[in-house]
């Protein structure tokens, strides 16, 4: 049995039982992954692929069970890798992040700006989604670490390390009638068309709670996957934006005026993820500890020792 067949099965699951689109992945050929999976059945004794003439339709149950035991094997030898490139220049990689647009836009720019300036030898990549597809980058390898609201807690496989909090803004156009509100209240923010983040962002789901709470049903007309789109609609005229405070910048956004609702809404968390059982690089720990100083990396590791 060799590592490679379990690369390949792997690949295999992850592309949706795509064989043409593993093989891509993978830059090998098709009949060669196909071969180097039915020589892995051979030498297990199961088949592991469902199979209808030449497409493949599904994982069988022990395929299922060999599925997990592969993807952890794959795991540690990524880990494997790492510590042997600790060991041989601690100051030389690269770091993947996954994260929403909000963080990548507002929060990380001086984090990322500081850390280049301390690891030049480290290349940084930067990849953007929703909280659910930054869970499955975690988990399937493409990315280090996630860094998200809410979401990504409900991941069992990844460990959570809560770093700030954060409320929320109403924006508008200058000379709105709520400007001129001496107490924002969710009544009279239900009284005109929302703008505000998709379902799968930033606590919308807190934002849904409050309006509930109060026996109110605000009429949302647009949702977006970033501030910056819901600043745009708020600019044309369609509606007011609520959206995260640390989004709006007086400077940048001349052209809107923003209303604290801190206390209107229950405060988000933004939550460093790690995938259980990865080894960390050093310069990691240095960029978690960056982006939220409390975590140092004695923190980190109780953590993930947990």
């Amino acid at each position: 049995m060799k590592l490679q067949q379990l690369r390949y099965f792997y690949e295999i699951a992850k592309q949706g039982l795509n064989v043409s689109l593993a093989a891509e992945k993978l830059h090998t050929s098709q009949p060669g992954i196909s071969k180097q999976i039915q020589l892995l059945e051979e030498e297990l004794g199961v088949d592991i692929l469902v199979r209808h003439g030449k497409r493949v339709t599904g994982i069988t149950e022990p395929g299922q069970t060999i599925l997990l035991i592969a993807e952890r094997m794959l795991h540690d030898m990524e880990n494997l890798k790492r510590v042997g490139a600790d060991f041989v220049n601690e100051t030389v990689g690269s770091l993947s992040i996954a994260t929403t647009h909000t963080q990548a836009r507002y929060a990380l720019p001086s984090v990322i700006k500081t850390f280049s300036e301390r690891y030049p030898g480290v290349q940084l990549r930067l990849h953007q989604g929703n909280p659910t597809q930054i869970v499955e980058m975690v988990l399937s390898g493409e990315a280090d670490i996630a860094i998200a609201t809410e979401a990504i807690a409900l991941c069992d496989e990844l460990v959570m390390l809560p770093c700030h909090q954060w409320n929320r803004c109403v924006i508008t156009q200058p000379g709105h009638p709520l400007l001129s509100e001496r107490t924002l209240t969710l009544e009279r923010i239900a009284e005109y068309p929302i703008i505000t983040y998709d379902f799968a962002y930033s606590g919308r789901s807190l934002l849904n709670k409050a309006f509930t709470e109060h026996n109110l049903s605000p009429n949302v007309v647009l949702t977006a996957i970033d501030a910056d789109v819901i600043k745009t609609y708020v600019e044309l005229g369609l509606g007011i934006g609520i959206m995260a405070s640390q989004a709006f910048d007086p400077k940048r956004d001349r052209n809107l005026r923003a209303i604290d609702a801190g206390h209107l809404f229950e405060p988000s968390t933004t939550k460093i993820g790690i995938h259980r059982g990865t080894y960390l690089r050093g310069y990691t720990y240095a960029f978690i500890e960056m982006f939220a100083p409390h975590l140092d990396r004695n923190t980190i590791e109780k953590a993930m020792n947990a």
